[in-house]
């Protein structure tokens, strides 16, 4: 299963490759070097894009106290800091790397209410980058639930993943493990949690989206 983002570049992609491909197949021998090598590039350029936009369907544990991973990928931040935009205080950072090979769909980690969302254009630093979370393109969501209170989700765009979509909106209601949104080609998604969570993951640990266990409360 293949997200609904990438519908339109699988279905561009693949007509464009098409069509290439049969005019080549036409001019030259079918049998030629260049036609082959062709076919072999085109067949991969498919394979990494369908690989981009793939959706598998994951079964959230749903547990009111638990916060699930909101994205695939590597913990590369783990540490107090302070939270400028929204709780202006000190909160527990998690930012998972996603690179362009993880699964990009992002996922609420909470059941609860959308509290704030805003979107805020900027730069393309890499994603390791220290400044990325306050100097590139990001969105910022708060979703607050009564046993866990409010948490931040910040999505950031890194040098390769230019294009963030966010499916949130102030007000709603949003149930754990639904999709959130979806950054094309990877990147970072910050979490910004209470200081009195128990963390259950480490650095350099990988999570998966919908499921890995974050923390509790």
């Amino acid at each position: 299963m293949f997200h609904k983002e990438g519908f339109k570049i699988i279905r561009n992609t693949t007509i464009a490759l098409l069509s290439i491909n049969g005019i080549a197949w036409y001019i030259f021998d079918g049998a030629n070097l260049i036609v082959k090598l062709l076919a072999f590039t085109s067949a991969v350029c498919i394979t990494l894009i369908l690989q981009f936009f793939r959706n598998p369907k994951r079964i959230t544990p749903v547990n009111s106290n638990h916060i699930i991973a909101p994205a695939d990928g590597k913990i590369v931040v783990l540490e107090e800091t302070i939270e400028h935009e929204y709780f202006k205080d000190k909160r527990i950072q998690v930012s998972i790397f996603m690179s362009p090979f993880n699964v990009h769909v992002n996922r609420y980690p909470i059941s609860g209410e959308v509290k704030y969302t805003k979107y805020h254009p900027g730069k393309f630093l890499v994603a390791w980058h220290p400044k990325s979370s306050i100097e590139n393109e990001r969105t910022t969501v708060v979703v607050e639930s009564k046993k866990i209170g409010p948490i931040l989700l910040r999505q950031i765009a890194g040098a390769v993943a230019k294009r963030i979509i966010l499916y949130a909106k102030k007000g709603e209601h949003c149930s754990q493990g639904q999709d959130m949104g979806f950054i094309k080609f990877g990147s970072r998604v910050d979490l910004f949690l209470p200081l009195d969570s128990k963390i259950n993951i480490k650095m350099n640990d990988v999570v998966k989206g919908g499921q890995t266990i974050i923390a509790s409360r």
